[in-house]
């Protein structure tokens, strides 16, 4: 009998916490298990997303949809001489530059001071 008073309660409680989880917004990048992950948390378009991993090595996308997400193998990743990203490097920092569909500029950073994460 007692159990079935509290079972309203705790349905409550679950409700609240799933809904407190769901309202947290993912960062504009991420970087996990040999991964760079950009998503687009606007509502344009990007165009010519360039996504550059401790101020060398470079990936391209050519467009990021509104809303979008890129996932990016750190493996694919090439400085500007050819030299491919080696697998167990330490990433300290993504910078990523895009246009929006109304031509304004997209910045991002991950690592840096005052970063957009």
């Amino acid at each position: 009998m007692r159990m079935l008073r509290l079972a309203p309660r705790l349905l409550a409680i679950v409700a609240l916490i799933t809904l407190s989880a769901c309202g947290k917004t993912e960062p504009p990048i991420a970087v996990a298990e040999g991964m760079v992950t950009v998503i687009n948390q606007t509502d344009q378009d990007w165009k010519e997303v360039l996504i550059t991993v401790n101020d060398h090595f470079r990936g391209f996308v050519p467009v990021l949809k509104a809303e979008g997400r890129a996932n990016a193998p750190l493996s694919q990743f090439t400085t500007g001489h050819g030299q491919r990203w080696s697998s167990g490097a330490y990433v300290k920092t993504v910078d990523v530059t895009a246009k929006s569909a109304d031509g304004t500029d997209v910045k991002l950073t991950w690592g840096r001071e005052g970063d957009s994460r």
